[in-house]
């Protein structure tokens, strides 16, 4: 499976936040912004600052995307 941010970046262009202004407004490191961007996993504690700091819910920032391929057998 893979995580999708789109939704958070969303947010931030709406809100007009540059990824500095939010990285400073949740207190979170320049590394997890990193890993956020490239949709890789992070903590749950991170996405929950996010939410709480956002005023929204995880599934206003982040999806959960299904392999597209499904292996022989594990089904």
């Amino acid at each position: 499976m893979a995580v999708s941010y789109k939704k958070l970046f969303k947010i931030l262009i709406d809100r007009d936040m540059k990824k500095k202004e939010f990285r400073d407004f949740v207190g979170i490191s320049y590394s997890t912004m990193s890993k956020l961007e490239k949709g890789e996993n992070t903590t749950v504690e991170v996405l929950e600052k996010i939410c709480l700091k956002l005023g929204c819910g995880i599934e206003d920032i982040m999806e959960i995307l299904p392999d597209t391929t499904i292996s022989k057998g594990a089904e």
